[in-house]
């Protein structure tokens, strides 16, 4: 398995008393695979995202990444391999160049070298954006569009799993079927996938878990 979880455990210390919105979830990923997650509103699917992202303190449980503990991972180091894409397309101000080349920023990413603009180019016609220049104002990008690029910028990176949360949320059905594509893509080449997702129609994943009072199930298909 690539990335597994065992134990997590995470509780909301809000009044009348705790509640508990992941209890003892484990889970297994493959590389290869798309496993889509979904839930009733407020059961937890962007906390456990984050959690698997190591963005959650206070979190019991362990996590292991193709067979190594989390512990053996800086933190910086494991969310570059582990990476969560917010369902809030993110776009900086500047180009749509700066925007995909954001994570060559980072220190982790520091002795790395950024991919050239032939390559960027290249990207961008394969996710079906040939037509935006990496010059053009990220500002004016669509909704659908930005959110490929921001898709995209994270797919360059090469991690190990991809955590996407709602990441055809509010998008026209081309802009959903260009994600879903970006997506199969990315496991093709070995990635692996968790999506939280609410919307149904034709969108393939290898298998569907739900998150419903702190318990995450496997929805037979």
């Amino acid at each position: 398995m690539l990335l597994t979880a065992k134990g997590l455990t995470f509780a909301s210390h809000a009044d009348p008393g705790p509640h508990y919105v992941l209890e003892r979830v484990s889970l297994a990923i493959e590389a290869g695979e798309i496993v889509d997650v979904r839930g009733p509103s407020g059961s937890g699917k962007t906390t456990l995202l984050r959690a698997l992202a190591r963005l959650l303190p206070d979190v019991e449980g362990t996590l292991t990444l193709a067979g190594r503990s989390a512990e053996g991972y800086a933190p910086a180091e494991w969310r570059s391999r582990v990476t969560l894409l917010p369902q809030t397309a993110a776009m900086r101000p500047g180009t749509v160049r700066d925007n995909l080349l954001l994570p060559w920023g980072l220190k982790v990413r520091s002795a790395g070298h950024a991919p050239p603009d032939g390559a960027l180019e290249q990207a961008l016609l394969e996710v079906g954006l040939g037509e935006i220049a990496l010059g053009r104002d990220a500002s004016r990008l669509s909704v659908g569009q930005a959110a490929r690029v921001a898709l995209l910028r994270a797919v360059l990176t090469v991690p190990d799993v991809l955590l996407l949360d709602e990441p055809d949320a509010n998008l026209d059905d081309e802009s959903t079927a260009q994600v879903a594509a970006m997506t199969e893509l990315f496991a093709s080449r070995g990635g692996a996938v968790m999506r939280v997702r609410h919307q149904r129609g034709d969108v393939r994943a290898s298998r569907t878990l739900r998150l419903v009072g702190g318990h995450l199930t496997e929805v037979a298909s």
